[in-house]
């Protein structure tokens, strides 16, 4: 896999996936953990865990929550983080428009400036271009395939599953929350997504049916 380094970053941006067999990697590895064409509040992930956890979409391509994710990917040996992408679409926007694809791939000894730099880069100039500004619906993982993050625009929320016990997946929950199970988000962050600020009642079953309820520590 090609990846744009800090030192010979280009239009493409630092840490940006620069070729097309660099971008099938990083979506064969997203597609082993998740369904890439499944959306919330369906099953996104392949295997089921009580385990999920949610927080606000913009949160996880803030620069500050990086060490968050790296946790995860160290947590199962992974040397790397990858971030894809889903939409807006590949070919027609991010190649069309702006040349690149919409994909990073990080150490996990990476820092927060450099996760900035990957998904805050903005491409000639063009803020709409950058992942953290244009991405609708992303998908977060490494190479073990253990963990994952999915998140998604519209409903502005990100579920996160692939926690080893009970014990860290508190002390994660603790260290870089807030973070809320499957009831807290239904309450707190969804309603402000709907009309009238209320969650449809199918939408709240089948989300409680694929990520809840969740094991409380």
């Amino acid at each position: 896999m090609t990846i744009r380094s800090n030192s010979d970053a280009t239009s493409c941006g630092p840490w940006a996936v620069a070729d097309g067999q660099g971008y099938r990697e990083v979506r064969s590895h997203a597609s082993a953990t998740f369904d890439l064409d499944a959306r919330l509040p369906g099953k996104v992930f392949r295997e089921s865990h009580e385990d999920s956890l949610f927080c606000e979409f913009d949160v996880v391509l803030a620069p500050e929550f990086w060490p968050a994710i790296s946790a995860m990917a160290r947590w199962h040996g992974d040397s790397r983080v990858e971030l894809l992408v889903l939409e807006p679409d590949c070919e027609t926007f991010y190649l069309a428009d702006y040349g690149m694809y919409p994909a990073v791939s990080l150490p996990v000894e990476a820092g927060e400036d450099e996760y900035w730099d990957a998904v805050g880069h903005e491409p000639d100039g063009d803020i709409m271009g950058s992942l953290a500004i244009s991405a609708n619906v992303i998908a977060l993982t490494g190479p073990s395939g253990k963990w994952g993050c999915w998140g998604e625009r519209d409903p502005e929320v990100a579920v996160f599953q692939g926690f080893p016990d009970v014990a860290t997946r508190d002390d994660w929950r603790s260290r870089f929350g807030p973070f809320l199970d499957a009831a807290g988000a239904l309450e707190s962050y969804l309603p402000l997504t709907f009309a009238d600020r209320e969650v449809p009642q199918e939408y709240a079953a089948t989300l409680t049916a694929n990520y809840g309820p969740s094991k409380q520590g």
